[in-house]
């Protein structure tokens, strides 16, 4: 397809077969399994000389038109969809390092993240190295020969750090490792993850891409950088599947048999979510500026993070790696958790919820929240303070939004 706008591309990526209908909207196929015309032609399928879905846990054609929608947005190698977030960054993962291996990964990481990497991982035999992120020489004094990937989050939520990823690919290239980012926060129409050394990007779709909290799901994205000779985890695939061995060992065998697909009406929210994403980022990006604006002049305001804000201190990454749209989440201190949620308790527009990047403006306390379960280091370590709070700013009319804030904060 010719180089046009993000949307342009999105309306117009075409079928992988031509629709008998000419519908202008991927049918939701919701089917289980698929007829063959002979049994020679099933076992081929098997065999993987003859391509056909199958089995719906496994692939179909809904799914897969939004992995091919994926794919040409962001000129990728290969796509997977998954069913969730979590479950994009836990296949992609186990595809790569086994028991007795590790990753390195930085203390400011998404709650439910962070516990996979030191708890359910950490009971698998497979250790996460975790480092302060900014620093090349404390990251390199943590790999060995058992290093399979250094994995990040664009913009880390809620602390909203933004480390520097060139940086981050040199390692990686250095040492022969994977580089494995969480661009969550950061979607595809502002974030080109191949420009800047990115092997392998998870993304939960849940939040900006389904088009406003419609459903969950997650995507998995090779880009074809990396030679996946170099990691001993896919030497039963290389021979046969070369480039593609890491798509080929997910789909035969992580993706496939821990059963986490995604739904074919999922996925046809998820094709009509990337249709309205460019439009409906712009809206919480401005929303986002002229909040950053006010809350900065408030009195009962103590501190605002939003990297997006000119004199906020991770805003030279921000505009070098996201053209200077770090996402639409932002956070603001008050004096105390009291304060906070007292604050919280008189919204009447804003919702109180825990989601990212619904249509809906929404508020949490993440101290009491998300890292409930962490102990007060671990919080620390975090950097999650009882005095923050996390906004993830909506489509609502700005006026709104600032009248809503202002009466909560009298």
């Amino acid at each position: 397809m010719e180089k046009t706008g993000f949307t342009t591309r999105s309306l117009n990526v075409p079928y992988s077969k031509k629709d008998p209908h000419s519908s202008l909207q991927m049918p939701i196929y919701e089917a289980v399994a698929f007829e063959f015309d002979s049994a020679e032609q099933i076992e081929a399928n098997f065999r993987g000389e003859y391509v056909a879905h199958v089995y719906s846990r496994a692939s179909s054609p809904t799914v897969e038109y939004f992995e091919l929608k994926m794919k040409a947005l962001l000129n990728a190698h290969g796509v997977l969809a998954v069913s969730s977030g979590m479950a994009a960054i836990s296949n992609a993962i186990l595809s790569v390092v086994k028991t007795g291996e590790n990753i390195i990964s930085g203390h400011q990481l998404f709650g439910h993240t962070y516990t996979l990497f030191a708890h359910t991982f950490s009971d698998l035999g497979i250790e996460t190295r975790f480092s302060e992120m900014k620093h090349q020489e404390e990251i390199e004094k943590l790999i060995d020969s058992k290093t399979r990937a250094i994995y990040f989050e664009t913009v880390t939520n809620p602390q909203l750090e933004v480390v520097d990823i060139e940086m981050l690919s040199a390692i990686t290239k250095k040492h022969n490792l994977l580089l494995i980012a969480d661009s969550t926060i950061t979607p595809p129409n502002v974030f080109n993850a191949q420009q800047f050394g990115v092997d392998i990007e998870v993304i939960s779709a849940t939040k900006y891409i389904s088009g406003g909290a419609t459903c969950f799901g997650g995507v998995i994205i090779d880009y074809g950088n990396y030679n996946w000779e170099l990691n001993p985890n896919l030497t039963n695939y290389t021979p046969k599947f070369g480039n593609n061995a890491f798509i080929a060992k997910l789909r035969k065998n992580i993706y496939r048999n821990t059963g986490g697909s995604m739904t074919p009406q999922t996925a046809s929210n998820m094709i009509q979510g990337l249709d309205i994403l460019e439009i409906r980022v712009e809206k919480c990006y401005q929303n986002c500026m002229t909040l950053g604006d006010y809350l900065q002049q408030h009195p009962h305001v103590k501190a605002v993070g939003y990297p997006g804000l000119k004199n906020d201190p991770q805003h030279f990454f921000a505009k070098k790696y996201f053209s200077g749209i770090p996402g639409t989440i932002m956070t603001f201190d008050l004096e105390s958790k009291d304060a906070c949620f007292q604050f919280m308790n008189r919204l009447k527009t804003i919702r109180r919820a825990t989601n990212l990047n619904d249509n809906k403006t929404l508020i949490i306390h993440p101290h009491s929240t998300i890292y409930a379960e962490f102990t007060e280091d671990e919080r620390n370590k975090t950097g999650i303070r009882d005095t923050m709070l996390r906004l993830s700013v909506g489509i609502e009319n700005t006026n709104d939004l600032i009248a809503d804030i202002s009466q909560a904060l009298k």
